[in-house]
């Protein structure tokens, strides 16, 4: 192990690239740090362990390519903010705002999520092992083969897929062990209140029966059914992959009942716009 600088160390025998977060007990500031995680990318190096994360935001801002990242820690705000390719990892929970704007690539987290997560994402794939927070996949959106799909393990809270244009939102509504052992969230409802509030595009997936989801609970312009012929094919990759990723048996995952919750229409506020006289 050739220690660069106070708190960088290379493994060349893997090309790992580890950085401490902490010098002397002191968080890095988060300029710092990106800048530390940008010049060993420049050096060509694509793996890298960042330990000690303590708050630190805009880790992997703007990243591209093959690179993979683990994180331990927290994050701060905006992880892997425009990021398009890498792959990173959490080993705790994530602050606001991850995979803000992001347009591929994937975040995996072995905790929480919080408010905000993927914000206005354009691809790529987040996978949370615990809970989202307040207003997680507002506005994101898809094209072509372009599509972002994020998995909780847990529950959300409101505006979930607030103005979704597009993409793939899934709740499972489960308590996951770090065994990947689960048991079913029965004490809380799976969402919060105004669920796909202003929804016209794509689809939220809740693995519960859609007779457990309150009407009041529906935000304007979303309406809650049973999957279709093709929704469950849809999904069963991405379930066996987000399974994969946290040691969770997919056949039991698989035998959870399931609903969807789509766009009433493609303008759900035309009236607020456009005059009826028109």
């Amino acid at each position: 192990m050739q220690k660069l600088v106070e708190n960088i160390c290379i493994d060349e025998s893997c090309k790992t690239v580890t950085i401490d977060a902490v010098i002397k007990k002191v968080p890095l500031r988060y300029q710092v740090l990106n800048e530390q995680i940008h010049r060993v990318i420049d050096d060509g190096y694509k793996n890298i362990v960042i330990k000690n994360v303590a708050g630190q935001r805009f880790i992997a801002a703007a990243l591209a390519g093959d690179i993979n990242i683990r994180i331990y820690g927290t994050p701060g705000n905006d992880l892997g903010i425009f990021m398009d390719g890498p792959t990173i990892e959490v080993f705790g929970n994530c602050e606001d705002q991850a995979g803000n704007t992001m347009n591929g690539g994937k975040i995996i987290i072995h905790g929480s999520a919080r408010d905000v997560t993927g914000l206005s994402a354009r691809g790529g794939t987040i996978y949370a092992r615990g809970d989202g927070g307040y207003r997680c996949g507002v506005h994101i959106k898809q094209y072509q083969d372009r599509r972002p799909v994020f998995v909780f393990g847990g529950r959300m809270r409101e505006f979930f897929g607030e103005y979704m244009a597009g993409g793939l939102l899934v709740a499972l509504g489960l308590s996951i062990n770090k065994d990947g052992t689960f048991g079913m969230i029965r004490d809380q409802p799976i969402a919060g209140n105004s669920l796909g509030t202003g929804l016209h595009g794509g689809k939220i997936i809740l693995a519960r029966k859609a007779s457990e989801i309150p009407c009041e609970h529906l935000g304007t312009g979303a309406k809650v059914t049973d999957l279709e012929d093709g929704d469950m094919a849809e999904l069963v990759p991405f379930l066996e992959d987000y399974c994969k990723a946290f040691n969770i048996d997919v056949k039991r995952i698989l035998k959870l009942d399931f609903c969807k919750v789509v766009p009433m229409s493609k303008r759900p506020f035309a009236h607020n716009y456009c005059s009826k006289m028109l």
